[in-house]
């Protein structure tokens, strides 16, 4: 079942003060930035923020699950606390303190069409210096 837009924009909402903060629309789910880091993840209309120490230490007990099948465990974070703005903020400001940055991506060359691994050359330039000698 896809999340609703206006559940992530809500979390959004109140995670406004950990940072600078965004969601990201990804297979019918959200996914949740802050500072440039991917958080947490909307998934049936529930948070699910990515396990750190130092979340698991601010939290106590956390409730875990996957967020979706054969995922990772996530904190799996009540409806009735997302409306402590400043608990739930926090929580994101400590989650992503630990989090490290997204490696950069490369860009992709366009309109060119992608190497052939090396050993495909080799074979190529073969096969035409023996067309060649014929």
């Amino acid at each position: 079942m896809a999340s609703k837009q206006s559940t992530a924009d809500y979390i959004v909402d109140q995670i406004v003060g950990a940072g600078v903060v965004s969601s990201k629309k990804m297979f019918g789910e959200y996914g949740l930035y802050c500072d440039g880091k991917m958080v947490a993840l909307v998934a049936d209309d529930q948070l699910y923020v990515r396990p750190t120490v130092a979340g698991r230490s601010f939290i106590g007990t956390p409730e875990e699950a996957p967020p979706y099948p054969a995922a990772k465990l996530h904190f799996l974070i009540a409806g009735d606390r997302w409306d402590d703005c400043e608990w739930l903020s926090e929580l994101i400001r400590i989650t992503s303190r630990e989090l490290p940055l997204p490696k950069p991506k490369t860009p992709k060359a366009k309109g060119v069409a992608a190497k052939e691994p090396a050993q495909h050359q080799e074979g190529r330039a073969k096969s035409a210096k023996k067309n060649a000698t014929r």
